[in-house]
């Protein structure tokens, strides 16, 4: 049917679900009034950056006055939300913790909403591995930090595994799409997904280092050999989720010098 899923029995015998992160309920908002008509979404880290995509499709849809913009989610300060039409722009911070609270919530409002057929897409940056600065990167599928398809998540003290397949017919579309746009190099590959920034990333310039370079490097090998192509933090978590609750998902990430 195209609907978005929650596996939640739950939520059945709830008499109202508040969406806390979002400033979002289903007794304080008509939530299919006003998300009911959304096809794609798009995700990304900084609130800044997700409202000026959300301005930059305003005025690629002809939508008017781009600045007029507002944030849905203006009652709370954990993120950010825009819509430009049929699409939704929404910040989800930094990290896996961060990223699967928000994306929990904007599940369960797909759902409320009876939304259909919705592609979600994250937009970030990265660190590329072996690739020209600049790039971007088409994830096919996201990758833990030994290299292998899968999110683990501890759940009553129990380790579930979670599939991170991302939709395969999605990544080629949007690699062709990439045809008519010189400017940025682009290519599909394995994105690496890690609990931190400096040391789960091999950086030598955090607070705790307990690796040398050549250490450092060795592992990057390995990584590149793996088929990964960037690094981030976010990647697995959106999977799994994602692909649970049937949304149709892609992660894009541009390579940062």
């Amino acid at each position: 049917s195209g609907l978005v899923l929650v596996k939640n029995p739950h939520l059945d015998l709830m008499e109202e679900d508040v969406l806390y992160h979002l400033d979002l309920g289903t007794k304080t908002h008509n939530l299919p009034a006003m998300f009911g008509d959304i096809k794609f979404v798009c995700v990304g880290g900084s609130p800044n950056r997700m409202r000026a995509f959300a301005q930059f499709m305003h005025r690629e849809l002809g939508l008017g006055d781009a600045e007029d913009v507002a944030d849905i989610c203006a009652g709370s300060d954990r993120y950010a939300m825009y819509r430009a039409g049929p699409v939704l722009s929404i910040s989800h911070g930094m990290g896996i913790p961060s990223i699967s609270i928000m994306l929990h919530e904007l599940i369960k409002l797909l759902h409320h909403a009876k939304c259909r057929d919705v592609t979600i897409i994250r937009i970030g940056t990265s660190g590329g591995l072996g690739i020209e600065a600049g790039s971007v990167v088409i994830t096919d599928t996201a990758v833990d930090s030994s290299f292998q398809p899968r999110f683990e998540q501890v759940v009553l003290g129990d380790v579930v595994v979670r599939s991170t397949q991302l939709d395969k017919d999605l990544a080629e579309e949007l690699l062709a799409c990439s045809k008519d746009i010189p400017d940025f190099p682009t290519l599909i590959g394995h994105t690496m997904c890690t609990y931190d920034f400096y040391e789960g990333q091999g950086r030598l310039d955090g607070a705790l280092c307990s690796f040398s370079s050549e250490k450092k490097l060795a592992y990057l090998r390995r990584a590149y050999d793996a088929g990964v192509r960037n690094i981030e933090m976010e990647s697995t978590a959106f999977a799994a989720l994602c692909g649970m609750c049937g949304l149709k998902g892609e992660s894009r990430h541009f390579h940062l010098a």
